[in-house]
């Protein structure tokens, strides 16, 4: 009985270390280079061919997912997602990852704050050309918000906190929120 036991112990430790030692040695499937995309393809996707052999595999996979779908869109919608390509790779890396940041951040975002920056963006879509202008100008001049630390500094942790400036010599307070600008179509 003991022996039994220990057989089937053994079998299925085996077993389980031979599915482990598997999945560790298996990569991911890699994605098809430019060269290797479909004429179809490599013209759906012709904004991103200067950076698509650098990209990340599994974000050519969902590029690739979308020049799928790009053949069900209507004219005006397959029109709408090419400029949003085109857009989408004259960002920098920075801009890039601070737009992802923000989809994910309103992904996440309970339901009425989701309605407000809907509102916002309809009323962004109907102002006249010219305030977008400035509204655009005014945005690219303003410094970019840095981001917080992740994790806190060594340094900073151990010197003491400095006391809550006195009223009369509180800070202006910041400037006021601005309606949400036009982002582009992003892969997440």
């Amino acid at each position: 009985m003991a022996r039994t036991r220990l057989g089937f112990i053994l079998g299925i430790s085996l077993w389980l270390f031979a599915q482990s030692a598997f999945a560790a040695i298996t990569p991911p499937l890699p994605q098809p280079s430019w060269k290797q995309l479909s004429t179809e393809q490599q013209r759906i996707l012709a904004p991103l061919s200067g950076e698509w052999d650098q990209m990340e595999g599994f974000r050519r996979k969902k590029w690739l997912g979308i020049a799928e779908r790009y053949k069900t869109l209507a004219p005006e919608e397959q029109a709408r997602m090419q400029r949003r390509m085109t857009s989408w790779a004259k960002l920098t890396p920075d801009e890039r990852k601070r737009a992802r940041d923000q989809y994910l951040s309103l992904q996440k975002a309970p339901p009425e704050k989701k309605e407000a920056v809907k509102q916002k963006w309809q009323e962004y879509k109907e102002l006249p050309e010219a305030d977008k202008a400035r509204l655009k100008a005014e945005a690219t001049s303003r410094p970019a918000p840095r981001p917080a630390p992740s994790k806190p500094m060594a340094s900073a942790a151990a010197q003491p906190k400095p006391a809550a400036p006195a009223a009369s010599q509180a800070l202006p307070a910041g400037p006021a929120p601005q309606s949400p600008t036009p982002s582009p179509a992003i892969p997440r």
